[in-house]
């Protein structure tokens, strides 16, 4: 089962839903700080909380590199896969490079900390994205129009006559996508963005950041960016769930908001698709 479908299977089970795992060891709760693996230790709890409720989870690979934790995340890696191992885990590293670099980017993803899928910036063409496709199971997960309020200098830019993002989605649908592995990353504020983009990719998942601490629209964003119900998204939520209480509560806290952003999703088509 590749990534892709490993995302289907958790549609059809009722949730869109990926939790970031975005270490910030300051906004731990105060029993993590004398901890020496503490990432790993919250991860760990974070997982166990909200795995009945996710179709995948997404650690943000500067995040541990920065606090020099690599090893912290191949552990969080290992666990989540070992504990749930229906459940993908993507590397949210936007490498991008070309030629033998790109080949070791995507050997770091999927063979050192043996994630399920990995995000890729195409900046620099089919050359940055096509040595990371080649690993058939695995998830490639191409930027096409992000969630940062500065996204439009460039991705709108206008080229023979169409905004850089359709030019970058139309790619990944109909060149990159050979092995049935490409998705994009679409943000929920793009809203209207996200509706065009969807016309000319309308096979790839869509992972979405922008929801919650950004102030994407979750109806508009489930509207305009899903296949069919239930289907074509996989909404990230991060702080708000990581972050939901800095008190011995916390992983019950993250559950709770979990759950919500599942059930909330879940509603909206409910109600648009009785």
């Amino acid at each position: 089962m590749n990534f892709n479908d490993a995302i289907r299977h958790h549609w059809q089970s009722g949730t869109q839903v990926c939790v970031g795992l975005d270490p910030f060891l300051d906004r731990f709760p105060p029993a993590f700080s004398s901890q020496t693996n503490a990432i790993f230790e919250f991860n760990k709890a974070i997982i166990d909380a909200t795995a009945k409720y996710v179709c995948c989870f997404k650690p943000q690979f500067a995040h541990y590199a920065a606090e020099a934790a690599e090893s912290q995340l191949k552990q969080t890696i290992a666990y989540a896969k070992s504990n749930y191992p229906n459940i993908p885990v993507i590397l949210d590293s936007k490498r991008g490079d070309i030629g033998s670099t790109a080949s070791m980017y995507a050997r770091e993803a999927f063979e050192h900390y043996l994630a399920d899928a990995v995000t890729v910036n195409p900046y620099m063409g089919s050359d940055t994205v096509l040595p990371f496709a080649k690993f058939q199971d695995k998830g490639v997960i191409v930027l096409c129009r992000t969630s940062n309020p500065s996204a439009a200098e460039f991705q709108n830019q206008t080229i023979e006559g169409e905004p850089l993002y359709i030019h970058v989605a139309r790619k990944a649908q109909q060149l990159w996508n050979e092995h049935g592995n490409i998705s994009l990353v679409v943000g929920a504020t793009a809203a209207e963005e996200m509706a065009k983009i969807r016309s000319v990719a309308p096979d790839l998942p869509f992972l979405v950041p922008g929801i919650g601490a950004q102030g994407g629209d979750l109806t508009a964003t489930v509207e305009n960016g899903q296949t069919s119900p239930g289907s074509g998204l996989i909404i990230n939520s991060s702080r708000q769930v990581l972050y939901a209480s800095q008190g011995e509560d916390f992983a019950q806290a993250a559950a709770k908001e979990t759950k919500k952003l599942r059930d909330d999703i879940n509603a909206i088509n409910d109600h648009h698709h009785p």
